[in-house]
């Protein structure tokens, strides 16, 4: 449920800041929030067109084992979720700007209300799409879909748009650059704790047979199936009984995720043109 939450939260955040920035760019044109609610429905149904057919994909593939098969999933789900982070850490900035420079096209009349909509369908087709593999992944590494997932999903939508409509709206002022530096650290947890799970799958199916012994048992202390480890599990893929492999892919994962980030991530804004 936790991990749904942030995956959901973070994604509607990106999608509220793209049409804040367009709704806040075109304050003075007619008719723009027609025609900026038919891009939001047109990405919408789009990504729900999205998850249709990888519902047609995933049927096809569970027959090669339920193990490989979710290790593949699971595989898919940490290369989107550090590609993420990686190219937000990129083109977050730039993403905003081009929102920004849109909409000021529309006012001036050099770009018209479709294109507009075109423009917000993309990006919340975008959002949506990668909201659908991620949640894939989490049902995936939680071995199905269940209740709590479902309400996860759902609750990070109502936060997500709560919080976007009170940033627009000003009422809320919490820099943007803090909330998502807490949702990416997140996001880095969550890709870790599902590669390490998907070592955990390819284990049990023998595929990966090196660095395989348990590194250390911490079940009495804290149990992965206790309220608390469930959680932990979630967030930050702890595991009362890990392999060696398990560990060190963990943590691979976290310093690729954190390398890569540093070595695209665009020069800071000097202090005096901010």
């Amino acid at each position: 449920m936790v991990a749904a939450l942030i995956i959901v939260f973070r994604e509607v955040i990106e999608a509220g800041l793209i049409v804040g920035i367009v709704m806040a760019a075109t304050k003075a044109v007619a008719h723009r929030e027609q025609w900026i609610a038919g891009g939001v429905i047109a990405g919408f149904l789009g990504a729900c067109l999205v998850a249709v057919f990888i519902g047609v994909i995933t049927e096809a593939f569970a027959g090669m084992g339920q193990e490989l098969f979710n290790a593949s999933v699971l595989g898919v789900a940490v290369v989107m979720l550090t590609w993420h982070n990686v190219w937000m850490a990129r083109h977050g900035r730039e993403l905003a700007t081009e929102m920004l420079e849109i909409g000021k096209a529309v006012v001036a009349g050099s770009r018209t209300l479709f294109a507009l909509a075109v423009v917000v369908g993309i990006a919340i087709l975008r959002e949506g799409s990668e909201v659908v593999l991620f949640l894939y992944g989490i049902v995936a590494s939680e071995g199905g879909w269940s209740a709590s997932i479902l309400f996860g999903g759902l609750a990070g939508l109502a936060l997500g748009v709560l919080v976007s409509a009170l940033t627009y709206l000003g009422l809320l002022r919490v820099p943007g650059r803090y909330l998502f530096a807490v949702t990416t650290l997140l996001i880095a947890f969550l890709a870790a704790g599902m590669a390490a799970q998907g070592i955990g799958f390819l284990e049990q199916a023998n595929v990966v047979t090196v660095l395989g012994a348990v590194l250390w048992n911490s079940s009495e202390i804290l149990s992965d199936s206790s309220l608390l480890g469930k959680v932990l599990h979630t967030l930050v893929g702890y595991n009362d009984q890990p392999t060696g492999m398990q560990v060190l892919v963990y943590v691979a994962t976290l310093a690729l995720t954190y390398l890569l980030m540093k070595l695209v991530a665009p020069p800071p804004i000097p202090a005096h043109i901010r």
